[in-house]
């Protein structure tokens, strides 16, 4: 594989850069494993990260339903997950954030593992 296999992720990449400047900025995956795929993640304790996911699942037009919810870490973190298409790519979104532990929600006790 080349760097020109990855021609159509990098330019939707470029794309995403020129199209949504002001939206928070992720860490951005590209690998020739999977040459199509553009995964866009937003990592961070406070919650900010998914606040950023949802903005990006907002712009780039992902439906509410298609977010996958579930935890990893022994339920210690929240992981929203999406995918949509732009400029030809797969876009894969992944926000994580730690789950607030409460006297009345342990941190485990809710969601799934993705």
């Amino acid at each position: 594989m080349t760097l020109d296999d990855l021609t159509v992720t990098l330019r939707a990449l470029r794309m995403l850069a020129v199209d949504f400047p002001n939206l928070p900025a992720p860490d951005v995956t590209v690998s020739p494993v999977f040459p199509e795929w553009l995964r866009l993640s937003f990592h961070d304790s406070s919650g900010e990260s998914l606040a950023a996911f949802e903005q990006w699942r907002t712009a780039l037009g992902i439906v509410p339903e298609a977010v996958e919810y579930g935890t990893q870490s022994g339920g210690l973190t929240r992981v929203l997950k999406a995918e949509g298409r732009f400029a030809g790519a797969v876009i894969v979104l992944t926000g994580f954030a730690d789950v607030p532990v409460t006297g009345t929600t342990p941190a485990g006790q809710s969601g799934g593992a993705l």
